[in-house]
């Protein structure tokens, strides 16, 4: 280093000298000490406290005396430091890149400039596209492939996984088996393919790695089935409304609604209920560890066998009785207004934004929310035979997609429902009963019992959604015996989402692929 100096407009300036003896020739790799002259090249460095920093490094040109070398004159390499016709040190460059892996070009600018780097958004994305992207010659062990979307039902491409390591290997930009195949077969040594159903993948896992393992995705194989019951609902449209009808009627038939009597107690809010389950909860604990005391357990292994930690076991012996949970409450600004909302209340207004709006004109500076809030706190209008109504009423008309649902579900709230759905369609109980046991056999992964259950299937509502998987047997019974699934490359998709939309427009492929590929 020969100086430092400041210049004008926060600028660290520092004059340096390459002080080597020899340097080597790129050509022919020999050693030269002859100097043919020197020049300065100016360059970006990291900063220094904030401060911008440039370098002026004195740097020279040498002679190659090689017999045979066709380079006569070379100018002095400095790897380390700064690369050849880069007008940024070494280390700067690696700053820019790292940031815009992490932020991409617009992002990435503000935070450079907050750091003291100058470096614009355009220029950050330069810096991007000059990285290497290294893809494995080989595949690797166990490959996830999926699709991810350019635009959602528009145009898709595809992403590939490592699921021993859980990192993106590559991406493709577009869906097709042309491509996948191709792929596969530039990067052979793939054992275990996990995948969705979609046929593509498949096809192109059987012709350019037949060898390989595939396994279906689980999750996929329970949606799938979703759907398929879904669709298999859908000409009983008319059906699943008289049986919702008809079970909605049983209970009003069964009892007349009663009216409360005047000194009814008020029923409890959704909070008062919630609140009431964590006591009783709290009170079966409670009562179980003080029986194990009274059989003479140790406080710790009471503690232990309870879930509980050793202070609240300590806590509750030492007190006389269960300990009841003390609620504090904290006043807000709609209670300096209680008496006029309780007098607008008794005069039969329940409109919480009209009493809103009443309160505002009297100078309330709080929004719409708080007030209704507090009005559901202190007062609860429904009672509770319209509470019974109004859930009753909900399933008096049922879509396919949520009798679907309460039938994989087998719903106790909706089993007056359900029945009356098994009665008037024997068909829909079969399916049903096919549909719990193809998820308890996923679930349990009961290998044993899949013939049985292709075999029921066959000649009922389910029938062409077994066919579809009898013919991809192969990879059923794989995701029931292997430990893969699709699920780190779906949470990658997601990442790759995130990535995508914060690139403001410039989310262009060979961008996208080296941000996705290289991102932590």
């Amino acid at each position: 280093m020969e100086s430092v100096k400041v210049e004008g407009r926060g600028l660290l300036l520092m004059m340096l000298r390459a002080c080597g003896d020899q340097n080597f020739c790129p050509q022919c790799h020999r050693s030269s000490t002859r100097v043919h002259s020197h020049y300065q090249r100016k360059l970006r460095d990291l900063p220094w406290e904030g401060i911008p920093v440039r370098i002026q490094l004195h740097v020279r040109r040498f002679f190659c005396d090689t017999e045979g070398c066709g380079q006569r004159i070379f100018t002095e390499r400095l790897p380390n430091t700064v690369h050849r016709y880069a007008r940024r040190t070494c280390r700067l460059s690696a700053a820019i890149e790292q940031i815009a892996l992490a932020l991409g070009g617009s992002a990435g600018s503000r935070l450079a400039q907050q750091l003291g780097i100058l470096a614009s958004a355009s220029t950050l994305l330069r810096q991007l596209r000059r990285k290497a992207l290294v893809v494995p010659v080989e595949g690797p062990r166990v490959l996830g492939i999926d699709d991810w979307a350019w635009r959602k039902r528009q145009r898709y491409g595809t992403i590939l996984c490592d699921l021993e390591q859980g990192k993106v290997i590559d991406l493709l930009q577009d869906r097709s088996e042309k491509s996948t195949e191709q792929w596969l077969r530039n990067h052979p040594g793939t054992e275990i393919v996990s995948r969705d159903r979609a046929s593509l993948y498949a096809a192109a896992a059987t012709k350019a790695a037949p060898q390989a393992i595939q396994v279906a995705d689980r999750w996929h194989l329970l949606h799938n089935l979703s759907e398929a019951l879904v669709g298999a609902l859908v000409p009983y449209h008319r059906l699943l409304t008289e049986a919702a009808r008809a079970a909605s009627k049983k209970p009003e038939a069964a009892t007349a609604p009663v009216a409360p009597p005047p000194d009814a107690a008020v029923p409890l809010s959704g909070m008062q209920c919630a609140q009431q389950q964590k006591r009783e909860r709290r009170l079966v604990r409670y009562q179980a560890v003080m029986e194990q005391i009274r059989q003479g357990v140790s406080k710790s292994d009471a503690a232990r066998n309870c879930g509980l930690g050793r202070r609240t076991v300590r806590r509750w012996v030492s007190a006389a009785g269960f300990s009841e949970r003390k609620h504090a409450y904290r006043p807000t600004m709609v209670d300096q207004h209680r008496e006029y909302l309780e007098q607008r209340w008794q005069q039969g207004c329940h409109n919480a934004a009209q009493l809103w709006r009443e309160l505002r004109d009297r100078g309330f500076k709080g929004q719409a929310p708080i007030v209704r809030t507090w009005i559901h706190k202190h007062y609860n209008s429904r009672s509770s035979n319209e509470r019974k109504q109004s859930s009753s009423s909900t399933l008096s008309r049922a879509s396919p997609r949520q009798t679907a649902w309460l039938l994989l579900k087998d719903s106790e709230d909706a089993q007056p429902y359900l029945d009356e759905l098994r009665r008037k369609s024997p068909e829909i109980a079969s399916a049903a009963t096919l549909a719990r046991e193809f998820c308890r056999i996923i679930k349990e992964r009961d290998t044993a019992a899949w013939p049985k259950w292709c075999e029921d299937t066959k000649a009922g509502l389910l029938a062409t959604f077994a066919k579809y998987l009898c013919r991809d047997e192969a990879a059923v019974l794989a995701a029931l015996q292997q430990p893969w699934s699709n699920g780190p490359v779906e949470g990658n998709i997601h990442r790759l989402k995130l990535i995508k939309r914060s690139m403001y427009g410039r989310a262009k492929f060979d961008l996208l692929r080296i941000r996705v590929v290289h991102a932590a």
